[in-house]
């Protein structure tokens, strides 16, 4: 039994904790009364910074988020902090994760049944289990693979995966994430395709001698790849494996 050590938890406290983030993140922190919410912190251009779930404790609340991105994310949101009654600390709390129905004092992933549930109570998490078959079959990107400083949240389907709401207000990155949901078609995106072969995550894909994008996560023969729709085909490479969408 393990529990997830490439993840770090920050706790907020002070009066103005939930008012602080409400201002600043994707997904309504109200949300909290329900469970777990997943969410992200944008660019004022609309870019990722980081992605996190957001965790009710009692007069706090915690932040899960994966570990490079911990102290960055700390000094971005001290910096928003201004006068607001908020303190930011690291914990030692590590994250549990498994399969199955969520225990008590757990909760339900918030991105996709499939990924089951997350815990902060110091309990073991469970062994075994292939994460990235689990993502490759959703297409469920992971921070610092398919989710990097380049991405914009919608190609990457935070949406899809109920890290976005639509109806909260404002926050840093909302006009550009509203105007790509409510005024264009996207043409670049993250799908599931079929390999035949295998390549490093960060290979380019081609077709036809064109670029077409960029390959990640591999499990099987499917991936997650991350594609300009209008030039992606039926026969594709990444190195020397094969790529094309799936049956």
């Amino acid at each position: 039994m393990t529990t997830d050590t490439s993840r770090s938890v920050l706790r907020l406290t002070g009066r103005d904790r939930q008012d602080f983030l409400q201002g600043l993140v994707t997904n309504d922190v109200k949300k909290l009364a329900d469970g777990l919410v997943y969410t992200a912190l944008l660019t004022p251009q609309g870019k990722y910074l980081a992605d996190f779930f957001l965790v009710p404790d009692e007069d706090a609340i915690l932040l899960d988020v994966a570990a490079p991105l911990a102290a960055s994310l700390a000094q971005r949101l001290s910096m928003y902090k201004l006068r607001a009654d908020v303190q930011i600390t690291p914990t030692d709390i590590t994250p549990a994760c498994g399969l199955g129905d969520t225990p008590d004092g757990a909760f339900a992933d918030p991105r996709h049944a499939a990924l089951g549930w997350r815990a902060y109570d110091g309990r073991a998490g469970q062994d075994g289990i292939d994460w990235d078959a689990i993502r490759v079959a959703h297409c469920i990107p992971e921070t610092g693979i398919e989710l990097t400083p380049d991405s914009y949240p919608l190609e990457v389907g935070l949406d899809r995966l109920n890290g976005v709401d639509f109806r909260k207000g404002c926050y840093v990155g909302q006009e550009v994430t509203a105007r790509m949901k409510h005024k264009t078609e996207l043409k670049k995106g993250l799908a599931r395709v079929r390999i035949t072969g295998a390549a490093p995550v960060g290979t380019a894909i081609t077709s036809g001698g064109k670029p077409v994008g960029t390959l990640f996560t591999q499990s099987g023969d499917h991936a997650i790849a991350y594609l300009r729709f209008d030039r992606a085909g039926t026969e594709m490479t990444a190195g020397d494996a094969a790529v094309s969408w799936p049956e």
